[in-house]
């Protein structure tokens, strides 16, 4: 049996209220009640029809301009309700319903929060005397984005496209890829006043059931004002917030968000946030690259065993050199000891304020060259890293290794593909230069430990996060460094607990 110990979330309080504010706009569905809600707003647009004599009251058509198209409602909806009224025929919400305007989707409505909802989500909505609404989907083209490449996962071998901020656009491009009905697309409102649709996408017999009615149940319990970046999604559905550790695949290419569904995972689409979300997920699942299947397994599996490589370069080098430098000399052969000594002799600080300083002035010519525009970060990066570096160690400020070990580190942390697991390692990076100033070796094999355990601590929506480490898929332990060819890669990751364990024949 499978025990999925998930943490109890804010808000189930046994009952209690939890003081969420229900969306009630309040009074009855007609013209009035409409011009009252959205009073104040200029770009909300209506028309009124009289019917012929003894048809009925008149009809009340509305929308907002800018998200819903102007020119399609008057030649889908608003022309043929004109023709059909000049022939004294009465209009009613069934035959709406039936086909008499060209729209493709229509909604039956009789709440005003279900017509105010439809409405600011770029439909149209045809309101009846007798407290009746019929809405039609009407989106306007111009607040769409082109399908452009993904800008952060570059494609080598794999498709050129990449999500938009449109959830239909994102649903659609999946689609094109998993053609089957067993592929399902749940709805979901998030956001007390922002409205957000999202959608949340497995494949039915492949995806964990559990998993997926534990999401929906973390996104149900979000009560917030607004839901307008990946973060404000990811800090209430994961089972450590306040971990610095990512839980959470973020990724804008639909291959790869393909992929991982077939693989047994739950994906998360939100409208207006062009990046997709993967869950539950494992820290090996970080270091793979969306191209691994479309590369030889022999090269593939060569640099997976090089991202591992570099993630502990970056991790562990700039406190294993302040250890041996301060605490192990011996460690370090006559030669190049002499080596670092002669380069040390003019500088006026020690190895550890140096390392210290170094490694702070990389994060902020980082973050300079991140929040400015292209052309300028460039430049800043250039000035920074040549001129600025080339200058300090000229005047004797920080020695030549320093700045290798430190400028090595950080190359070496690009080398792996998640940014998220990028900014972690970086805070771990300065934890562990502190432990090798304190302990030397010691304090950085007992950080390095104590790092680890904490990773084991982790869980994902009830599978560990170090899987395949730990957890039952110690058999599968290989993969984690490895690519096995293709056609012996049979079964699906037995840590995801899928229903359907087998891939292909």
């Amino acid at each position: 049996m499978i025990d999925l110990r998930f943490p109890r979330r804010a808000g189930e309080n046994g009952g209690e209220p939890d003081g969420r504010e229900k969306k009630n706009c309040g009074g009855a569905l007609c013209r009035k009640t409409l011009e009252d809600i959205f009073a104040g707003c200029d770009d909300f647009q209506s028309r009124c029809i009289v019917p012929s004599p003894g048809a009925g009251g008149q009809l009340f058509i509305c929308w907002l301009d800018g998200i819903a198209g102007g020119g399609d409602i008057s030649r889908d909806i608003i022309r043929p309700l004109t023709d059909l009224l000049r022939t004294g025929r009465g209009v009613s919400a069934q035959a709406l319903l039936d086909g008499t305007v060209y729209s493709s989707q229509a909604k039956y409505r009789r709440s005003t929060d279900e017509v105010t909802d439809d409405i600011t989500h770029g439909s149209c909505a045809v309101v009846f005397p007798c407290g009746e609404a019929v809405t039609f989907e009407v989106r306007s083209q111009q607040v769409r984005r082109a399908i452009s490449e993904p800008t952060m996962e570059k494609s080598l071998k794999g498709g050129k496209d990449s999500f938009t901020e449109v959830l239909r656009t994102g649903t659609a491009l999946v689609r094109r890829r998993i053609a089957t009905p067993a592929l399902k697309v749940r709805g979901l409102t998030l956001g007390r006043k922002s409205r957000t649709q999202a959608a949340v996408m497995y494949v039915e017999g492949v995806a964990d059931p559990a998993v997926v009615a534990e999401l929906r149940r973390r996104l149900d319990a979000i009560d917030v004002d607004g839901v307008l970046s990946t973060g404000m999604i990811e800090e209430y559905v994961t089972d450590r917030p306040r971990s610095m550790f990512p839980q959470v695949i973020h990724t804008e290419r639909p291959d790869r968000f393909a992929r991982q569904l077939l693989n047994g995972r739950v994906g998360l689409l939100v409208d207006g946030i062009p990046v997709a979300f993967l869950v539950p997920v494992s820290f090996p699942e970080f270091l793979r690259v969306p191209q691994e299947g479309g590369q030889n397994y022999i090269v593939s599996s060569a640099l997976s065993i090089v991202r591992w490589g570099a993630v502990l370069l970056a991790l562990a080098l700039p406190a294993f050199y302040t250890a041996i430098a301060m605490y192990h000399q011996e460690m370090i052969p006559t030669q190049l000891l002499l080596s670092v000594i002669a380069s040390k002799q003019a500088v006026p600080f020690s190895t550890a304020l140096e390392l210290l300083g170094m490694l702070v002035a990389f994060e902020l010519l980082q973050e300079a060259g991140l929040r400015l525009p292209d052309p300028i970060g460039d430049t800043v990066s250039i000035i920074g890293a040549l001129i600025v570096g080339q200058s300090a160690v000229e005047a004797n400020v920080i020695s030549p290794i320093a700045v290798i070990v430190v400028a090595t580190a950080g190359i070496a942390g690009y080398a792996q593909p998640s940014q998220d697991l990028g900014a972690a390692l970086r805070i771990c990076r300065f934890a562990l230069v502190i432990a090798a100033i304190a302990a030397g070796l010691y304090g950085v094999v007992l950080a390095l430990a104590l790092t680890v355990w904490y990773l084991c601590t982790i869980d994902s929506f009830g599978r560990n996060y170090t899987a395949p480490w730990s957890g039952g898929g110690r058999r599968n332990l290989r993969r984690t460094f490895l690519r096995s060819p293709l056609p012996d890669d049979k079964f699906r990751e037995p840590e995801l607990r899928t229903p359907d364990r087998r891939k292909q024949a």
